[in-house]
């Protein structure tokens, strides 16, 4: 286990896979923004986010569980068939209840029945996450698979998208092109699984182990779900379709943003609870404070950057309709910076470290201040009132974890860089602003801005002698040295 350059695969495999994420939205977003205009990707949205509850139940919190739990015995062919089948068990038997009360809903409230075709075929999710068992093979850190099966299906998803999507009435058609890509690649993990477990049923199963974590767990992503996708759907009820597509457009970008961010702690996850579960303390601090700088180098700059270009990112992504989104997503941007210190906190340390309790704890305090707030600024402030909720929500969130580890994460914090990281923003801003005053076309100003900027950012850094840039630099220049050779 003690194999770093296999941890710097999953990293790069990870890394790829989120490129892609952020490619797929930048090829497909703008066109299809254009065509269905707010109104279109707002209903989707807003479906989208009504499924994502029936998901979350139907998943009880075993993408999580599953992935600590797998990954502490996958050394033992035998134990952990009986953990995936136990899990997958319960998985499906949920899924089946799920989808019961999913069609009630749609017969029963009004508002889903209008678009029943759309919400039946986002309900999918529900089904593909079932067979995919897709925490098994992030337990395995088969990244390389996940990477390269999700690539595929986006790239059939993009062909799809142009040829079926040409008028606003197709957003039915959107909604299942992009089921198609989040999740239909499930269909292959489900087929592929026979090669690291056992299929013949083992029997004896013990399905009450798995309860108290599990309920812990649902818990977590009930409240994370809830305040995560509660913008949506309070503004889908209380305001118009229109005011939903102009959230989207902002927490389109932000989402993509976010992956970059979060995809170090992904990765990190089940070599974490490997660490704890073998007691190699060291090496479980040592990634930590990796993962917590790295947030800070990464999401900082793209921030700042984001919150003086929210106009040329909307505009150049979802067109001139759009205008609505430009508050909400400079109003939003703070997010990337406290998502990705709880991703380290909450996921990579709380819950390895067996404290998923204070995760719960602090999601739920988010998900009360996420509610309240939005009950208050949605009818006033709309899609700007929901951005000001999840802002304070993750806020919540991060204050809760960061008190709970304050002992131990303390010194992780103290090692971050701050006035380098601070001084290089300011320099690359300021530069940066300086083109923006030019007023070329929103594509040009994007392009010119964000090399301007991020090239003066890492190149200070490089100059202060910061060491994880340093160590990344010499890396990526050895890796081009030895292929020359």
């Amino acid at each position: 286990m003690g194999k770093q350059k296999s941890l710097k695969l999953n990293f790069v495999m990870n890394a790829i896979l989120t490129m892609s994420q952020f490619i797929f939205p930048l090829i497909t977003f703008p066109y299809v923004s254009r065509i269905l205009l707010p109104a279109g990707t707002g209903k989707v949205s807003f479906a989208t986010s009504i499924v994502s509850y029936f998901t979350l139940f139907a998943q009880l919190g075993i993408p999580t569980y599953g992935i600590r739990a797998c990954a502490k015995v996958r050394d033992n062919r035998e134990e952990l068939s009986k953990m995936v089948q136990e899990l997958f068990i319960i998985n499906l038997v949920m899924s089946m209840i799920a989808y019961a009360i999913f069609f009630s809903a749609i017969y029963f409230v009004p508002r889903f029945r209008q678009d029943k075709e759309l919400f039946l075929i986002i309900g999918l999710t529900i089904f593909f996450n079932a067979i995919g068992m897709e925490w098994l093979y992030k337990a395995l850190e088969q990244y390389t698979y996940i990477t390269v099966r999700s690539i595929v299906f986006k790239f059939i998803a993009i062909v799809a998208m142009f040829l079926m999507v040409h008028e606003q009435s197709d957003y039915v058609i959107y909604g299942g092109i992009s089921i198609l890509a989040s999740s239909a690649s499930n269909i292959f993990n489900f087929f592929h699984v026979h090669r690291y477990i056992d299929i013949k049923p083992v029997g004896h199963y013990n399905f009450e182990k798995h309860l108290k974590a599990i309920v812990i767990f649902f818990a977590m992503s009930c409240a994370t779900t809830i305040y995560t996708h509660l913008d949506t759907v309070m503004l889908g009820f209380i305001r118009t379709d229109a005011d939903v597509g102009y959230y989207n457009a902002a927490v389109k970008i932000k989402t993509i943003l976010v992956s970059i961010v979060t995809s170090l702690g992904v990765v990190l996850l089940p070599r974490a609870s490997y660490y704890v579960e073998h007691n190699m303390m060291a090496e479980f601090y040592r990634i930590t404070k990796k993962a917590i700088n790295f947030v800070f180098l990464i999401a900082t700059p793209m921030m700042v950057y984001f919150i003086l270009f929210a106009r040329e990112g909307v505009f150049f992504l979802s067109g001139d309709a759009y205008a609505g989104a430009i508050i909400p997503m400079q109003v939003i941007m703070p997010t990337l910076l406290f998502i990705g210190l709880t991703n380290i906190m909450g996921i990579q340390m709380l819950v390895p470290l067996g404290k998923e309790k204070v995760v719960l704890y602090s999601e739920i305090a988010g998900m009360i201040v996420d509610v309240i707030l939005n009950a208050i600024l949605i009818p006033k402030m709309a899609s700007t009132g929901a951005a000001i909720g999840t802002l304070t929500a993750e806020v919540t969130v991060f204050i809760v974890q960061y008190i709970a580890l304050r002992g131990i994460i303390k010194n992780a914090y103290q090692q971050v860089h701050y006035a380098a990281i601070g001084s290089s923003v300011l320099a690359g801003g300021v530069l940066a602003v300086l083109i923006k005053r030019m007023q070329w076309r929103s594509f040009m100003t994007l392009c010119a801005s964000a090399i301007v900027f991020f090239g003066v950012y890492f190149l200070i850094l490089t100059v202060m002698k910061e060491a994880f840039v340093l160590e990344m630099e010499k890396q990526v220049l050895g890796k081009i040295y030895r292929k020359k050779r």
